[in-house]
């Protein structure tokens, strides 16, 4: 088959639909499609590739190693196409799309109550999120832009700091006048909530307190922040969090400071794909990194 001499959209979405349900019959019924149409569709895209995609089982068809390793490959891409032909009718006429990829509880609690200012100055462009909590590769999936935490580590694109993490030690006010905690080194009297991704965070704080307990992992253990933030402000016990994410509840008093942790290092970042011009992923980087400035400057008068 010569490079742009591709198989149709209808081609490739009868092979899909086959490939998914192993038969002709069932493609045919989710295509509203007559089985013969999906068996000439079939041998057209055989007859264009030069590779057999099904072999004949019994009564019914397999996919052969050609067509499960291609079947896997153009899933992923079928779905990046409706995803750009929905973002693009939904973007409108003239209409600029970015896609970004974030955090889930960083989005919810810090990203989103500031989206208005962004789209304020550009009421033009359709913005698409997507939550991720790993790195990935920006390229293959089709993301504009990606807001990830840990250290400079991740390849294959091109890294800005964002923010440091900038932890605290909080807890309701009810619970720290009920175990009478008015110095740091009272707080490991408090009930802990831990997060099970970063389980040294306490041992880690203690140890800097020149402290030791035995039971410093004794407590509740959450896989994400919000739970976690939702317990420490019913009074569950205290924790370990960005301030980022709590800027409400240390506001309005939910939450009080009970400590302050060392960093470890470690920052959130805004990463953008290596080597590409992207105005508006560009745009969006420089407005979100000013709103981290003015957040931490912030947080940092306050306190």
């Amino acid at each position: 088959m010569k490079p742009d001499n591709l198989p149709s959209t209808s081609v490739l979405r009868c092979f899909e639909a086959a490939a998914k349900h192993q038969s002709y019959t069932v493609a045919a019924e989710e295509l509203q499609v007559t089985q013969g149409a999906i068996s000439r569709q079939i041998k057209e895209l055989e007859a264009l590739m030069g590779v057999t995609l099904f072999r004949r089982e019994g009564r019914g068809i397999a996919l052969t190693d050609a067509g499960r390793s291609f079947a896997d490959r153009l899933s992923p891409d079928l779905e990046r196409l409706r995803q750009s032909i929905t973002l693009a009718r939904a973007a409108g006429q003239g209409g600029k799309i970015l896609s970004i990829a974030v955090l889930p509880t960083f989005a919810t609690r810090w990203l989103v109550p500031r989206l208005p200012s962004f789209q304020k100055q550009y009421p033009d462009v359709q913005l698409t999120f997507y939550s991720r909590a790993e790195p990935f590769d920006l390229a293959a999936e089709g993301i504009d832009l990606a807001i990830q935490f840990g250290r400079e580590e991740w390849g294959g694109i091109t890294l800005a700091e964002l923010c440091p993490e900038d932890l605290a030690v909080v807890a309701a006010p009810d619970l720290v006048a009920r175990f009478q905690v008015t110095s740091p080194k009272d707080i490991i009297r408090l009930p802990r909530l831990h997060l099970l991704s970063r389980k040294s965070a306490w041992p880690q704080y203690v140890a800097d307190l020149g402290l030791t307990r035995d039971d410093i992992m004794r407590g509740t253990l959450f896989d994400q922040f919000s739970t976690m933030i939702a317990a420490a402000i019913e009074g569950m016990g205290a924790a370990i969090v960005p301030s980022y994410l709590i800027e409400t509840e240390l506001t309005g008093g939910a939450l009080k400071v009970l400590g302050r942790p060392k960093s470890q290092g470690q920052s959130y970042f805004v990463a953008t794909r290596a080597g590409e011009v992207n105005l508006m992923a560009e745009a969006f980087k420089t407005w979100i990194r000013r709103e981290a400035r003015a957040s931490f400057k912030q947080r940092s008068t306050a306190s």
